[in-house]
């Protein structure tokens, strides 16, 4: 999984705002972070109505925020498999370009909304809050998981060319 990422995220370019987008059954949790990619932060909720409706408002959101790319969590079971939550996410991705043609990346996002729970649970969030918001927090822990890696992958590079000089 790990390595499906980074095979994927020279597509992201050096620099740029991304998406990070937690696919549920009916919504779809949405986090951004800020163009030096150096920390994510929740936009919102999308209530999921039919794909064409639900990828055109986040062309919308795309285009107001200059998105670059799009993280995608991509939910395995604990033994690494796919179960149908990840054929939905990929499904959403193959059918995203038809509408928002951006580069996408899948993250493995077991268990984020489970640290997002607790991490809610741990600040005394109601129980409706915390339906309200688990999704964009998910999100937001998927991006910044994948941005973290990206700056590490980024500084590998960037310490490798300077060990050949």
């Amino acid at each position: 999984m790990s390595r499906e990422f980074e095979q994927a995220a020279p597509a992201f370019g050096a620099k740029g705002a991304l998406f990070g987008l937690d696919i549920g059954e009916k919504t779809i949790g949405v986090a951004v972070c800020d163009p030096s990619r150096m920390v994510a932060t929740p936009v919102g909720t999308i209530r999921r109505k039919k794909f064409t409706a639900d990828a055109e408002k986040l062309a919308a959101l795309a285009a107001e925020r200059n998105i670059a790319g799009i993280v995608i969590g991509l939910p395995l079971n604990m033994d690494g498999s796919e179960g149908p939550s990840a054929q939905r996410a990929r499904a959403f991705a193959r059918n995203l370009p038809r509408i928002l043609d951006l580069p996408v990346a899948f993250w493995d996002e077991r268990l984020s909304t489970a640290a997002m729970e607790r991490d809610l649970i741990a600040i005394d969030t109601s129980r409706a809050k915390r339906a309200e918001k688990i999704d964009e927090m998910a999100a937001t822990f998927i991006l910044q998981g994948a941005i973290d890696r990206l700056r590490s992958l980024t500084s590998g590079a960037s310490g490798s060319s300077q060990a050949q000089e």
